[in-house]
Order: C-alpha cells, then sequence, then structure tokens
C-alpha cells in the first residue's frame, strides 16, 4: 500500500457499523418496544413507522460500506495478488456482504408484508397473534428469524475487517528489525 486510506477506510467501517448497530438496535429495542403497546393493531404500526424510517440511513450506510470496501480493493489491488491469507479474507467478506445485503432487502420485504397486514393486530413483532392471515403468520416467523441474522453476519464482517487489519502490521519487519540490532548489539559485545 502506498499512502493511507483514511478515508475509505472510514466509509467502510462507519457503513458496517452502522448497519450492524441499527439492525442489532432494532431487534431488540424498536421490535421490543413496539411489541408491549397495549393494543395489538399498533404493535406492527409503531414498529413499522420506525423501520421506514431508519431504512434510508440503513441503505445510504450500506452504500457507504460497499464504496469504502470497493475502493479499498482497488486500492490494495497489489497486496491480494500477492497475498492468499487478505485475498480469502477479502473473498469471504464479499460474499458474506452479499448474503447480509441480500437478507437486509429480504428482510426490508418482509416489513413491508407486515406492515400492510398491521390492522390484525399480534402478539408481537414477530409473534403472530391467533387467527392471523397465513401471509402475516409467514412474514412474522421469517422475520423473527432474519432480525438476527443481520446483526450476525455484520458482526462477522466486523470480525473479518479487523482480522484484515492485523494482517497489514508489519510483523515481518519488525522481526527483522529486533533481529538486525541483536545481531550489531552481539557483535559489539565480541
Amino acid at each position: 500500500m502506498s499512502g493511507r486510506d483514511t478515508i475509505i477506510r472510514s466509509l467502510q467501517d462507519v457503513g458496517l457499523a452502522g448497519w450492524f448497530g441499527g439492525s442489532l438496535m432494532g431487534a431488540i429495542g424498536l421490535n421490543g418496544g413496539a411489541a408491549t403497546a397495549s393494543s395489538p393493531a399498533e404493535r406492527l404500526t409503531i414498529s413499522s413507522a420506525g423501520w421506514a424510517r431508519w431504512a434510508p440511513v440503513q441503505w445510504a450506510l450500506i452504500g457507504a460500506h460497499a464504496l469504502g470496501g470497493i475502493a479499498l480493493i482497488f486500492s490494495n489491488k497489489e497486496r491480494l495478488a500477492t497475498q492468499g491469507e487478505a485475498r480469502t479474507n477479502t473473498i469471504v467478506k464479499t460474499c458474506l456482504e452479499l448474503a447480509a445485503g441480500a437478507v437486509t432487502v429480504y428482510s426490508g420485504f418482509l416489513g413491508m408484508k407486515m406492515a400492510k397486514n398491521a390492522p390484525q393486530g399480534t402478539e408481537g413483532v414477530t409473534e403472530p397473534a391467533d387467527g392471523a392471515s397465513t401471509e402475516l403468520t409467514s412474514a412474522q416467523k421469517q422475520q423473527k428469524v432474519l432480525q438476527w441474522v443481520i446483526p450476525t453476519l455484520t458482526a462477522v464482517l466486523l470480525v473479518l475487517g479487523a482480522q484484515q487489519g492485523e494482517q497489514q502490521r508489519p510483523v515481518a519487519g519488525r522481526l527483522k528489525g529486533k533481529a538486525d540490532r541483536l545481531a550489531a548489539l552481539t557483535l559489539r559485545r565480541r
């Protein structure tokens, strides 16, 4: 790497952090809080309104993450060509990013289905009420799983990003420098 990539790294990292944090807060805070509404019909209405407000921000964060990631791949193309571990990490990250993006899109689609059926009322945001339509019940059951898949995938991406940062540390250079200093000290003592 010839220079610093602070801006594009920040785009990638802040975008991913927001994606992770927003999805986790939504599953725990927004969905959990909306589930306490006294009216069963309000539960999905409140949750859907919150997710609708968050969606543009989430998509901007995902876009920033993607833009930063593409720019980093371009900036590190020589490193990726020669370092197998970094290349493997990048391939795994890219596959997980695509999976997380697909799950996020599908989760949004399910959320729209749930919002459309909000007047039916629910036990919780992802727990159907007795007598709920098949469409609503199916969407809620799927969403109950996906609300945890998104923060799980994005957390793994955060860990892989940290691993890539560790891969760039000049460990070999530090060891060689220490070995050279030790050799010089040894020669002086003779």
